[in-house]
């Protein structure tokens, strides 16, 4: 049994974050994350279900919603399984949040406050492989900010491969302990950061509760039962693209069904790393194809 929690768990991220006593550790990861953008003093956690619109209407239900001392809505989301439209759900999420903001009257000016997306991925989008953090923003054609009123912030975990000694700041220390957390002896940077060594009290599995240590073993399950589909569904389009390869490369040459293997692999949304393990062929010639 790991000594601390999986925070890519439902209950584990809400232990860490999403709870009152979690403030503290929302407050530091959050600046850590916009540091030398913005400085949040305080955190208001509201209710992560938002009431429909119109009757029949589906409730949007976020993994942390929270506001600030200033009024800017902060949406925290983690998010195991790829979604094909993982990027347009984040949108959709935050857009509902600028528009709950609309107010009944004439007198009412359109002043909405700012919208913060951030979502933690344990998957990597095609298109941004190799790339922890994507930041995006409403802007012109020239690249110029258009608004500032919606901001998403994809992490993507699986692209984080620094070691502890490697890390250059906070908010990559933040990172590398919750990407290792489940692996770890001990806390590191506990001794000279508070926050972490509050981390360190709250996230080990024996000090949880009866009832936290049952709902926690109930959603590692989930998250294992999880990653194992998804192990599965890799392995089941390896082979059949191997297979295929292996035809086409019979006909073709060695090189040629290597390459088209990669290019199946590659087209069935496998990642990059899985395609290197693979086929042999570098990032470059896959990123190529």
């Amino acid at each position: 049994m790991s000594k601390f929690i999986n925070p890519f768990t439902d209950v584990g991220f809400k232990i860490i974050f999403g709870q009152e006593f979690s403030k503290p550790r929302l407050l530091d990861f959050l600046n850590a994350l916009l540091e030398g953008e913005r400085s949040i003093t305080d955190l208001k956690f509201l209710d992560k279900e938002q009431p429909a619109f119109f009757d029949g209407d589906k409730s949007p239900i976020y993994d942390i919603l929270c506001e600030t001392a200033t009024g800017e809505k902060i949406i925290v989301e983690m998010q195991n399984r790829e979604h094909p439209h993982f990027r347009e759900r984040m949108l959709f999420y935050a857009s509902e949040a600028i528009v709950r903001q609309g107010e009944k009257g004439n007198d009412w000016n359109y002043d909405i406050k700012a919208v913060y997306m951030v979502a933690f991925t344990n998957f990597v989008q095609k298109d941004y492989s190799g790339r922890l953090r994507i930041d995006a923003k409403l802007i012109d054609n020239e690249g110029n900010l258009f608004s500032d009123k919606m901001r998403l912030i994809f992490l993507q975990m699986p692209c984080f491969t620094k070691e502890a000694d490697e890390c250059e700041n906070h908010f990559e220390r933040w990172i590398y302990i919750l990407k290792n957390m489940e692996i770890l002896e001990r806390m590191p940077w506990a001794a000279q950061n508070a926050v972490f060594q509050r981390l360190a009290e709250v996230a080990e599995v024996s000090k949880l509760s009866k009832e936290d240590r049952l709902a926690y073993d109930h959603a590692l399950k989930r998250y294992r039962d999880t990653l194992n589909s998804l192990r599965g569904a890799k392995e089941d389009g390896r082979a059949e693209g191997l297979a295929e390869g292996r035809a086409e490369g019979r006909a073709e040459g060695r090189t040629e069904g290597i390459l088209a293997v990669a290019r199946k692999l590659k087209a069935k949304g496998i990642d990059i790393a899985d395609i290197v393990d693979t086929t042999g062929l570098s990032i470059e010639q896959i990123n190529r194809l």
